[in-house]
């Protein structure tokens, strides 16, 4: 009876163990985000909001998606939202001079761009390891000079 005990016992420990360890892809994240705010990239986790047309995670529930974005705090930035198809941006609301301007980054679904913040919605999966955050920064303080 005592051996059998200490057998639940170490499969317990054990596997509590195995359970404590830190995922992966959730590490890498975790530095990419890290990565992020150093360079001044500010990395949040939203709902999708509903111009994006990102896939909802349930009928009644929006979708989490990373929100990364710049502060401008001597900008006077127009307002300006669009969505990313095929590379491009489609305009959903705002300054029509972004209709059909070049997305290089991969993984981008939109683009946010009011008063003196611009940020983008993007899929983190598609660049674990944050290869393009000095891209994606260059790119949102381009667009904040157009």
């Amino acid at each position: 009876m005592g051996l059998w005990i200490t057998v639940i016992i170490v499969i317990f420990v054990v596997g509590s163990i195995f359970g404590a360890r830190v995922n992966p892809r959730e590490k890498a994240l975790g530095e990419t985000r890290d990565k992020a705010r150093k360079m001044g990239l500010y990395p949040r986790l939203l709902p999708a909001p509903a111009w994006t047309n990102i896939e909802k995670a349930a009928e009644n529930r929006a979708s989490m998606v990373a929100y990364y974005n710049v502060l401008l705090p001597q900008a006077r930035l127009p307002l300006m939202r669009a969505c990313v198809e095929n590379g491009m941006f489609t305009v959903v609301h705002g300054a029509e001079k972004f209709k059909d301007y070049p997305v290089p980054l991969k993984g981008i679904y939109a683009v946010d761009m009011q008063a003196n913040s611009i940020g983008l919605y993007w899929n983190e999966e598609a660049d674990l390891h944050g290869t393009q955050l000095e891209q994606m920064k260059t790119f949102l303080m381009s667009l904040a000079d157009v």
